[in-house]
């Protein structure tokens, strides 16, 4: 098992890079990219992007090499003290057997995204130990109905702040989906990416741990859901878990993802499972780290905090 390896804290003036891992960067992207390291240059850091961040040589992509090239040279270089990823998409873990670990384990820094992104922040933090996060994607800065996810980012990683975002409208709406306590690192992400972690050479270990998931349910109707969870309990992932953190999912039927959960876990499982609107694809995504420590305790009002540093 890696040590785990905290990311020094970001200050003003620090420089971000921007990588492209998953969907490629054009169109209209290429407007909300720039408009995004508008905003993020206004804070006071300054914003530099990778060399294939616009690639599309695969006319679907940039290649899986020129991907990971641009994250393994973003670790590598001592002026750049964040990594942030432009968008989600499907194939990030098309980086997998070209990245650098041990590189990335010698030059420690910060590297933020969601969606498809939890498939490299994952798999990152397993190789490595490095606390990665998840939260907002570099485009979602520019096109984020309001700040509120960007600010989040901000909190946890300039200020170090462990405090959880506030659920949907602001409003304390965690429900207890089962009762009880828990205490373990953090895994998770989107469900659909999380689920293709569980088995294979580039897993990841569940032992022990607290898992957050979420999905989106544009692209992920509920019987999607249940093939994804299934696959998860077959593969005894949840005879490894401590506890269960539920996000965000809006599909149009209005089946809630914690009503799949439960039919999935026909009351087997003994560890406490919660459920928020604060994080995933939601205007109100906070922003988690991956290998530090949480507890949930479902007799409080905000049922679970992060209770270690996730920067130093």
């Amino acid at each position: 098992m890696n040590k785990i390896i905290k990311p020094n804290r970001l200050s003003i003036g620090d420089t971000i890079g921007v990588v492209a891992p998953s969907s490629p960067i054009i169109n209209e992207n290429i407007d909300e990219i720039e408009e995004a390291k508008k905003i993020v240059e206004s804070k006071g850091f300054k914003v530099e992007f990778s060399k294939n961040l616009f690639s599309n040589s695969n006319g679907y992509s940039a290649t899986a090499k020129e991907k990971a090239e641009d994250i393994n040279e973003m670790f590598a270089n001592k002026n750049i003290k964040m990594i942030w990823c432009a968008k989600g998409g499907e194939n990030s873990n098309s980086t997998f057997e070209y990245l650098d670990y041990e590189l990335i384990k010698k030059n420690p820094k910060i590297i933020c995204g969601y969606s498809d992104i939890t498939s490299i922040c994952n798999i990152i933090a397993e190789k490595t130990g490095l606390v990665t996060f998840i939260g907002t994607n570099f485009k979602t800065i520019a096109t984020a109905q309001t700040d509120y996810a960007f600010k989040e980012s901000l909190n946890r990683f300039a200020r170090g702040s462990l405090k959880i975002g506030s659920t949907t409208d602001g409003e304390s709406e965690y429900a207890t989906i089962q009762a009880g306590q828990a205490e373990g690192q953090l895994v998770g992400g989107n469900l659909s990416l999380i689920k293709n972690l569980v088995a294979g050479k580039y897993s990841i270990n569940f032992d022990n741990k607290i898992l957050f998931i979420e999905e989106l349910g544009f692209e992920t109707c509920p019987t999607m859901v249940s093939n994804y969870l299934y696959f998860m309990k077959q593969n005894q992932i949840f005879d490894k878990i401590v506890g269960l953190w539920i996000g965000n999912y809006e599909h149009e039927s209005k089946i809630p993802l914690e009503k799949i959960v439960i039919d999935t876990l026909e009351g087997n499982y003994h560890f406490p499972i919660i459920k928020s609107n604060n994080f995933g694809h939601t205007e109100t995504n906070t922003t988690i780290p991956i290998g530090t420590k949480a507890k949930i305790d479902t007799a409080k009002e905000q049922k679970i905090e992060f209770i270690e540093n996730c920067v130093n």
